[in-house]
C-alpha cells in the first residue's frame, strides 16, 4: 500500500547535518576551530598561574612583610569553615614566627547575620593572635575588590596572601594587578569533593579575573580610607 505524499514525508527519516565534515578540507578548518576555542577558554589560566606561579610560597619561606591578608571562605553557624580555619591557623603561624605584623582579615558582612570579618578575629585572637594587630575589611565580596580595597582602603603596598593552593595563584594575579607586591602562601588540604570543587571552579573564576585585572573596576564598596592597617603596625607588641 502506497501512502500519501503528506503522510509520507511525515515519516520518512530526517537526514541531519553531519558533525564531522566529510572533506579534508573540513576537517583541518573543524579542527583549527577546536583548538582556537581551546586557546580562549585556557588563556585565563595561562595568564594567572604566569603572573603567580613565582610569587607562591609556603609558610616556612615567605617573605617578611608588615601584612598578611587573609580571604575569607565561609561561615558554618557563624564559626569559619574548615577551610577559613586552616588559612587563618597559617597566618596566626607567620605571625607567631614573626613574618608578619599585622592581619588584614577580609571577608563578607553583606548582612547583619553574616559577619566572616568578626568571626575570623575571633578565631585569631583565640589563637594567640592580639587583638590590635588584626584589622577587618567587611566589605571583601570577593577577591578582586579585597585586594583592590587593601591598596585603595587600607594603603598596603606589600602583603603576604593566605589561601587554599587552588585558590592562591588567583588571589597573588589579582593584588598584583591592583598594585600591591603580593606573594602567596598556599594552605595544602586534602583532595576530598570540597577541594575538587575548588580547583573546578577556578577555571570559571580565572575568566572573570582577567577581565578584573584588564578593565580594573571599581569594587562593590569602595568607600573612605581607613588607618587600621597603620593602627596595627603602631600597635605595641603583644
Amino acid at each position: 500500500m502506497r501512502l500519501p505524499k503528506a503522510l509520507g514525508a511525515v515519516l520518512r527519516p530526517r537526514r541531519w547535518p553531519e558533525l564531522v565534515p566529510r572533506t579534508r578540507r573540513g576537517q583541518r578548518r573543524s579542527l583549527q576551530g577546536l583548538m582556537v576555542a581551546c586557546a580562549v577558554a585556557l588563556a585565563p589560566m595561562t595568564w594567572m598561574y604566569a603572573s603567580a606561579e613565582a610569587h607562591v610560597r609556603t609558610t616556612a619561606d615567605a617573605p617578611r612583610e608588615d601584612v598578611a591578608v587573609v580571604f575569607g571562605a565561609g561561615l558554618w553557624d557563624g564559626k569559619p569553615t574548615p577551610y577559613l580555619a586552616h588559612r587563618l591557623d597559617a597566618a596566626a603561624e607567620l605571625y607567631r614566627a614573626g613574618k608578619v605584623r599585622a592581619l588584614l582579615v577580609t571577608g563578607d558582612n553583606s548582612r547583619t547575620e553574616y559577619d566572616e570579618p568578626d568571626a575570623m578575629r575571633t578565631y585569631l585572637t583565640a589563637h594567640g593572635v592580639p587583638g590590635p594587630r588584626i584589622v577587618s575589611d567587611y566589605a571583601g565580596f570577593d577577591t578582586w575588590d579585597s585586594c583592590v580595597r587593601a591598596k585603595k582602603i587600607f594603603g598596603v603596598d606589600r602583603a603576604v596572601l593566605v589561601s587554599q593552593g587552588f585558590h592562591i595563584r588567583r588571589a597573588v594575579a589579582l593584588c598584583r594587578a591592583a598594585g600591591i607586591d603580593a606573594y602567596g602562601v598556599g594552605v595544602d588540604e586534602p583532595h576530598d569533593v570540597t577541594w575538587y570543587y575548588g580547583g573546578t571552579r577556578e577555571v570559571f573564576a580565572a575568566g572573570k579575573a582577567a577581565l578584573d585585572a584588564v578593565f580594573r573596576p571599581d569594587p562593590h564598596f569602595l568607600g573612605h580610607k581607613e588607618t587600621g592597617v597603620a593602627d596595627a603596625l603602631a600597635a605595641k607588641a603583644g
